[in-house]
């Protein structure tokens, strides 16, 4: 299990870094294209069409011959892919590269999640909050060393393809200690549903917090560079700090969790990142940017993976299902929030758009009482497992 566990850690980190890597060369894609805001916008949307397509086909597959599988041709596909967008010469060709890049990612997604559940309820007490950590600290690393190769220079190419090769040679040391396909090909039920009305609630809230991580990747360099002026290094650094944030919040948040309870986290993350990221974005200065990414990712940090916790307490459904459709939910507003934030900034300005997530942080706040379903049981449960 332990083994498990830290393979599981790896994909997640993997996944991050890679991502990360990506992200912060979007404004030299941009630039070499000659893109404006609003046509760069349409071009992520392609990486969204392709991560919702292949979302229900993953989740489908690891339902039947298990996530191990999935899990292990997704993230080499996705080691593979990340290279593609940095090599489209045209705005068609970048489209395409996006939408097989958005589908790798959106299947890994989908499949290490399942890995982490069923890692997690081998255990038996939440550690889905540490899977997560792994993630914001490969955004961080993959940040910090995308922003110091486009500081020194390095072509988009060359960056990504080694990332890629890396990337993978990490993965197949990593494949090889995941959970077998009979940990979770079992399961019965669909992979996918639809929400009840009790979990609505997490729904919203996964999309909302979601939508906002989506948004502080794709545009918080570019706010950074565009919009304040500032060089490349120095605009690499806002995710940087957003992902230091984000991993600080998840490396605690099991812990935190059981002393103040999922609703008053999720309500404080909500309020703090609506208010430090407004203040920022009406005070527009670089530094207080960096501020205001900071309580973003401090806020976020363990919405969605409390979301997850929480859908699994559900009497409703299997749980299995039910973080299924909660995922979905959540990853929706991740794929279709930079888009959106494109197109309006092409109308009233970037800083402006971004007071979207601003106003989702402060929905996340009102409806924190979501995080509830199955509270009791589960604080009981977890005073046992203690």
């Amino acid at each position: 299990m332990r083994a498990a566990r830290i393979a599981v850690v790896t994909v997640f980190f993997l996944n991050g870094f890679g991502f990360a890597n990506w992200v912060v060369r979007i404004p030299a894609v941009r630039e070499g294209l000659g893109l404006s805001k609003g046509v760069l916008g349409i071009a992520l949307l392609g990486a969204a069409v392709g991560s919702l397509a292949c979302m229900p086909v993953a989740g489908w597959l690891a339902s039947r011959i298990g996530s191990r599988f999935v899990v292990g041709v997704t993230v080499f596909s996705f080691c593979l892919a990340l290279p593609l967008p940095a090599l489209a010469p045209s705005l068609p060709l970048l489209v395409g590269a996006l939408v097989v890049l958005g589908a790798f990612m959106g299947g890994l997604d989908v499949s290490m999640n399942t890995q982490a559940v069923a890692v997690e309820r081998r255990y038996g007490r939440p550690i889905m909050s540490s899977f997560h950590a792994a993630f914001s600290l490969g955004g961080l690393a993959g940040s910090a060393s995308g922003g110091f190769m486009a500081s020194l220079g390095v072509g988009i190419a060359p960056h990504l393809i080694g990332v890629g090769a890396l990337s993978a040679i990490v993965a197949v040391a990593a494949y090889r200690m995941l959970l077998p396909a009979k940990a979770d090909v079992a399961e019965s039920g669909p992979a996918f549903a639809r929400p009840t009305r009790a979990l609505a609630g997490l729904g919203v809230i996964a999309f909302c917090v979601l939508l906002g991580e989506g948004a502080m990747s794709d545009w918080s360099a570019l706010y950074l560079r565009g919009t304040l002026g500032t060089g490349a290094g120095f605009a690499a650094a806002g995710y940087a700090v957003f992902s230091v944030a984000m991993a600080a919040g998840r490396v605690s948040g099991d812990r935190l969790a059981r002393r103040f309870g999922s609703a008053w986290l999720v309500r404080s993350g909500g309020a703090i990142a609506a208010v430090g990221l407004g203040l920022s974005l009406a005070a527009g200065h670089p530094f207080v940017a960096l501020a205001g990414f900071a309580c973003a990712g401090a806020g976020f940090s363990i919405v969605f993976p409390l979301a997850l916790s929480a859908a699994g307490r559900t009497k409703e459904m299997p749980s299995g299902v039910a973080i299924a459709a909660v995922s979905t939910a959540g990853y929706l507003g991740f794929l279709v929030g930079p888009p959106t934030i494109g197109f309006v900034a092409q109308t009233i300005g970037l800083g402006s758009a971004l007071y979207i997530v601003v106003i989702l942080s402060a929905v996340i706040a009102t409806l924190a009482r979501a995080m509830k379903v199955g509270g009791k049981a589960v604080s009981r449960a977890n005073r046992k497992q203690l």
